[in-house]
């Protein structure tokens, strides 16, 4: 694999948040208008609409779409806000992490101290999650949120070098800027699922409304029109999260190799990890792109490992044994 330097990794990360919080209002305003296009190529069929109406149907879904657009940008922009700025409330919920006691836990503290002196590096918090299987990942956007967290079945399991790998690892998703770039994903993909969930309510409760309505060939026609594009931000939303490369993990990995001089220490890690990644209190697929291993996986097929945010760990430890 070609050798990539932190600072263009760091770059290229930088460029693709960048990209990201640029496309995505992009999307989401495009949908919008999409929708008064569609909708209007429906009624200016009808005669009646038309000898009320003065405009022209691009003149008239032009006009809905400006009188809408910042009712629905700001809606978007007020949840980026929230989310991005409470992403580690909203992630330590999702997974059930708490910090990890420093006098319980000496063993831990020193390991993540001594690599990021080894490494110049500021000293990230230190989360936990009460589960007895094997996992761990790195979140936050800034240094005061930078955050690395193992499960306690990683920390009771793993020999010493193996779970200083596994951190190392962690420790390069933060370096590379990983994580600002992966939680920015998760922000978006939870905009659309948020808003795929309220159109899916809307058209239950417009069908039940459309049985006894005489408009009911209108609800119908909206009814379509918005499954069509909640469609649409579904495929936009799994884009987005490929355009996060899965590339990422090799470069973690090959930076825990530099780090600790030990690739055979996180091939022996991922391994176990691998029989036993599942964490209990995960139930989000956008969170689970965070950890080492994907912690949902259950004997996925082969469409899932097409779409898999994760390259096979079987992979990743090969690569590891060839350093």
């Amino acid at each position: 694999m070609k050798y990539i330097g932190i600072q263009t990794q760091q770059l290229r990360n930088n460029f693709r948040s960048t990209l990201l919080l640029v496309l995505f209002p992009c999307v989401i305003l495009l949908l919008t208008w999409l929708f008064f296009m569609i909708y209007g190529n429906f009624v200016f069929s009808n005669p009646e609409f038309q000898a009320y109406n003065e405009l022209t149907l691009s003149e008239w879904a032009n006009q809905s779409f400006f009188s809408t657009a910042p009712l629905v940008f700001g809606v978007c922009l007020v949840w980026f806000l929230i989310a991005y700025f409470a992403n580690t409330a909203i992630i330590n919920n999702s997974t059930g992490a708490k910090p990890l006691d420093r006098k319980e836990s000496k063993r831990v503290y020193n390991l993540v101290e001594n690599l990021c002196i080894a490494n110049n590096m500021e000293m990230p918090k230190i989360n936990v999650i009460e589960d007895s299987s094997l996992n761990a990942y790195a979140s936050g956007i800034n240094q005061k949120s930078y955050t690395v967290t193992l499960s306690r079945g990683i920390i009771d399991k793993l020999q010493d070098d193996e779970l200083e790998a596994v951190i190392a690892h962690e420790l390069t998703h933060i370096r590379n800027r990983d994580v600002r770039l992966l939680i920015i994903s998760i922000v978006f993909v939870g905009i659309f699922s948020f808003l795929s969930q309220i159109l899916l309510r809307s058209m239950a409760h417009m069908r039940l409304a459309g049985r006894n309505d005489k408009n009911g060939g209108s609800t119908a026609l909206i009814m379509v029109i918005v499954l069509v594009l909640a469609a649409v931000g579904y495929l936009v939303t799994a884009l987005m999260r490929f355009a996060i490369s899965r590339k990422r993990e090799y470069m973690a990995d090959a930076g825990s190799a530099e780090m600790t001089h030990k690739p055979w220490a996180l091939a022996s890690a991922l391994r176990k990890i691998s029989g036993d990644p599942l964490i209990e209190a995960v139930a989000q697929k956008d969170v689970a792109q965070l950890f080492i291993d994907n912690p949902l996986k259950k004997g996925m097929s082969v469409a899932g490992k097409l779409f898999s945010t994760h390259p096979p760990i079987e992979e990743r430890i090969k690569i590891l044994e060839q350093f």
